[in-house]
């Protein structure tokens, strides 16, 4: 800002177009060293001012000899009379927003459609520009961080980002968990959707790890005690555990499907006639007995008997049972008699307005547990909110939307996959049956490219694989300035958010967590909101408040 409180001039519009971006020639005084890419600009034109990102840096020269024969300019005084005239520096801008005429003025914000003429004067963004752009902290806008060159504030708009189903997506080591926390946080803030959360690692129930730093931080439960339920899948790890779990959890053999053997096929290492021979057996069983009955079998002859029976082949139907008898049924909690139904004490907790974290103990890192798993009770759970939702659509009831969260999501949602995946049916969905998806993936390539196009916000930290870039940019408008961007970004505690629920795309700083002060910022921004809102059993009873919020300080 110069002293009578205009903004600093960086410099003039001197061609470009829209596609490509504007090209602004830097002022006397503006170094090219000082404009990072993903920086942002406001270029005042003639009746309208325009808001943009840098995208190119750029060293030119009017005289080609400057480049040909550079002998002699390393005299300073030389190099400081050419630098400006001779020799320039320049960005390239693309105009992504029309703002107000006058700065901080209230009025509506307009996708540019055209450019600002030659020598408009540019400028760097203001706080207030940004404020202005991406809104201020509170209600529905919750605070990520900051532009990684300046101490603004950038907010995502939680309404709108769960309205479809998002990503967090970036190579191992990136903070992904900790960003997909933050994110978590705002929704449970909000009150705006329910979570179910698949805690592969162990990171979103009562704490987390922080590698780097060498410590533990706090997760959702010991931040909101009363409104997270914890389900733990390992009863052993639990019971040592300082706090218990709300629910243990169980899978019965009649739980089992062919649909979750079809799903579990590459994993499992068995041919497709080995997977469609559960669909047979489940015709001749049921589908509730089909496992029962399959595992009493011992030996080849009773297999090759049954084969003939159902006219499946016989060395097809050996393997899965193999397969079912070494990595199926014998996982711990996999059992012929489970104790109470998962499904149902999921549901229940989520009407009573809970959000559910279901932690994986020492089975977070087998394949086969994580999958059987999510895709079963994601499959029961987004049945019953099917149903759930055509009922209370008769009756002019709105169920609470849903969000699951997956890690690892190219294991459910590959192109061999995902058409059988109850998370590709979700997410081709959109928000058909109020249910979305968060999906946190250190291989986007890896995932069906149908269904990363029904992502609506992406959330991307540093990816060094060009195949994981080309997946996650397809079809991002500006994708080889969004690039640039991300190929630039640290390692971690940095990421670029694009899509729906942010106006223009933003490489943010992001927030701190994990120390006291982050915690108590976090927990400062707690809003109030409708009861209709708070949770699904609220929004089915036609907005009674729950019984225990006026002695819940999180409420106040």
């Amino acid at each position: 800002m110069t002293s009578d409180g205009l903004p600093t001039l960086l410099g003039t519009v001197v061609g470009g177009s829209l596609t490509d971006g504007v090209e602004v020639r830097l002022a006397e005084g503006a170094s090219v060293e000082d404009i990072p890419v993903g920086s942002y600009v406001v270029i005042q034109g003639e009746t309208r001012r325009f808001f943009g990102m840098v995208s190119e840096v750029r060293l030119a020269a009017t005289d080609s000899r400057l480049r040909s024969a550079p002998a002699g300019f390393e005299d300073p005084f030389v190099s400081q009379a050419l630098t400006g005239t001779a020799a320039y520096g320049s960005i390239v801008v693309r105009p992504r927003l029309v703002l107000p005429s006058v700065a901080g003025a209230e009025g509506d914000i307009a996708p540019a459609r055209t450019v600002p003429g030659h020598f408009s004067r540019a400028a760097r963004a203001s706080e207030a520009d940004v404020a202005q752009v991406f809104g201020a902290e509170g209600g529905d806008n919750f605070a990520v961080g900051t532009p990684l060159d300046m101490d603004a504030v950038v907010c995502l708009d939680l309404k709108t980002l769960l309205q479809r189903s998002n990503g967090v997506f970036g190579k191992s080591g990136t903070g992904k968990s900790f960003l997909t926390r933050l994110l978590l946080i705002g929704v449970l803030q909000s009150r705006l959707s329910a979570l179910l959360i698949f805690d592969m690692h162990n990171e979103y129930g009562w704490e987390g790890g922080d590698v780097e730093r060498g410590r533990r931080v706090k997760s959702l439960k010991q931040l909101f005690p009363s409104e997270v339920s914890v389900f733990a899948l390992d009863e052993q790890r639990a019971r040592g555990a300082s706090v218990q779990p709300d629910f243990h959890v169980e899978i019965g053999y009649g739980e089992i499907t062919p649909d979750d053997i079809m799903a579990l096929r590459e994993t499992l290492g068995i041919s497709d006639a080995a997977a469609e021979a559960a669909f047979a057996l489940g015709r001749r069983f049921g589908d509730g007995r089909w496992l029962r009955e399959f595992l009493r079998l011992e030996g080849s002859d009773e297999i090759g008997e049954l084969a003939a029976r159902i006219n499946v082949n016989g060395a097809a139907l050996a393997t899965l049972h193999r397969r079912l008898t070494n990595r199926v049924t014998r996982l711990p909690f996999v059992t012929d008699a489970p104790g109470a139904d998962a499904v149902s004490a999921i549901m229940d907790h989520l009407d009573r307005g809970k959000h559910v974290v279901l932690e994986f103990g020492r089975y977070g890192d087998d394949v086969i547990a994580y999958m059987l798993v999510a895709n079963l009770l994601t499959r029961r759970i987004h049945d019953r909110y099917r149903e759930r939702q055509s009922a209370d659509a008769g009756e002019g009831r709105s169920t609470t939307p849903l969000t699951i969260v997956i890690e690892e999501a190219h294991r459910f949602l590959s192109p061999a996959v995902a058409s059988q995946s109850p998370f590709g049916i979700i997410a081709r969905e959109m928000r058909k049956n109020n249910v979305t998806l968060l999906v946190v993936d250190q291989r986007p390539s890896a995932i069906d490219a149908e269904v990363l196009s029904q992502v609506g916000t992406k959330v991307c930290c540093l990816l060094d694989d060009e195949r994981d870039v080309d997946a996650v940019m397809a079809g991002a408008s500006g994708s080889r300035e969004l690039r640039s961007v991300l190929a630039g970004l640290r390692s971690r505690q940095q990421a670029l958010f694009f899509g729906e629920a942010v106006p223009i795309p933003v490489a943010v700083q992001v927030r701190d967590y994990g120390t006291d002060t982050s915690y108590d910022a976090l927990m400062r921004r707690r809003p109030r909101r409708e009861a209709a809102a708070r949770g699904p059993a609220v929004a089915r009873s036609n907005g009674a408040a729950s019984e225990d919020e006026d002695d819940d300080p999180l409420f106040g």
